[in-house]
């Protein structure tokens, strides 16, 4: 008499002999959780756009895309143009990365590459201490320290180029974009630094041994294989770098100048978005100003969403070529 043994119920009974119901293991326990807690993300920032253009729309119903293009910021007689804190955001963060990104590209070449280890990690530990100053400590040493600092360097440069260059024109007594570009360039240094200097030293031991061994210079080795390898990596710290500055609200407000207009050259006072969202809002009673000013905040949120997709899109174009590279 022949009998049949269902494989099924074999290999279930030989998996779980007891018959009871197998727990979830770790594996769908974290997935599950990271899957929520991505999710709980991405819905608080919908909400968050979603109330701030409901709390907007009466002005940007009101002003249409003037209110983007605008140039002239008057709450005393409801005219509300965005287009001058745009003009020293995008400015002071220009500005900002240009003397930011290399001497922090050049502290983490220091740190992974040429100091000691008994030496790069103090030197690490030291510029990483930079990140925990407060904004408002930053911005104290601006006004006080910085500002007359800088008066004699803004003099010699309106002297010299500023007689030809109207941008670097002769420079007003006290804040202005470029003091607002060093303090905000000072305080991301070392987050460009700390995620470059992490991208270094994850370059590979072996093709580093493999230019050293064919006769190659720590130039050499720096320039053909630690930033061609790193250089998406780079790209994510200089896209950090811009978050921050772009955002940077307390220091920048108190060396910026606080000037509503677009200033003709880069030593003039003027407004960042996030600057001129501090300094108003607890005194918007004129009628439409606090709606424009929470309009602001969603051309603040527009413009990062905009720059970190234009970061994403360079770094997977670096990603393409270097695999076609391969």
């Amino acid at each position: 008499m022949a009998i049949r043994i269902d494989s099924a119920g074999a290999s279930g009974s030989e998996s779980n002999p007891l018959g009871r119901r197998r727990p979830l293991n770790g594996d769908v326990i974290f997935k599950l959780v990271a899957g929520a807690a991505a999710a709980l993300t991405v819905t608080l920032i919908g909400l968050m756009l979603l109330d701030s253009v409901k709390a907007a729309w009466p002005a940007f119903e009101r002003f249409g895309p003037d209110f983007v293009t605008g140039s002239r910021w008057s709450p005393s007689f409801t005219i509300y143009g965005a287009l001058p804190f745009i003009y020293g955001t995008l400015l002071t963060s220009a500005i900002a990365l240009l003397l930011a990104v290399p001497i922090a590209l050049l502290v983490a070449l220091l740190v992974t590459e040429f100091l000691p280890p008994r030496i790069a990690q103090p030197v690490a530990v030291a510029v990483d201490l930079l990140a925990a100053v407060p904004s408002v400590v930053w911005g104290l040493w601006g006004l006080l320290v910085l500002v007359p600092f800088m008066r004699p360097i803004e003099r010699g440069i309106a002297a010299g180029p500023g007689q030809f260059i109207s941008f670097l024109g002769p420079p007003t007594p006290g804040p202005s974009y470029l003091v607002a570009a060093v303090i905000v360039a000072l305080m991301i240094v070392p987050i460009v630094a700390a995620v470059s200097r992490e991208v270094f030293a994850a370059t590979p031991r072996l093709q580093r041994e493999a230019v050293l061994a064919l006769g190659g210079t720590r130039w050499d080795v720096i320039r053909r294989v630690v930033l061609p390898i790193g250089r998406t990596g780079v790209m994510a710290a200089v896209l950090l770098g811009l978050g921050r500055a772009i955002g940077e609200t307390i220091a920048v407000t108190m060396v910026i100048g606080n000037a509503p207009r677009i200033g003709p050259s880069i030593f003039s006072p003027g407004f960042t978005l996030a600057s001129v969202i501090a300094n108003e809002f607890n005194e918007a009673t004129e009628p439409l100003h606090a709606e424009a000013l929470v309009g602001l905040g969603v051309v603040l949120l527009a413009m990062a969403v905009i720059v970190n997709g234009a970061g994403v899109a360079v770094r997977r174009r670096f990603e393409r070529s270097a695999e076609r590279g391969r």
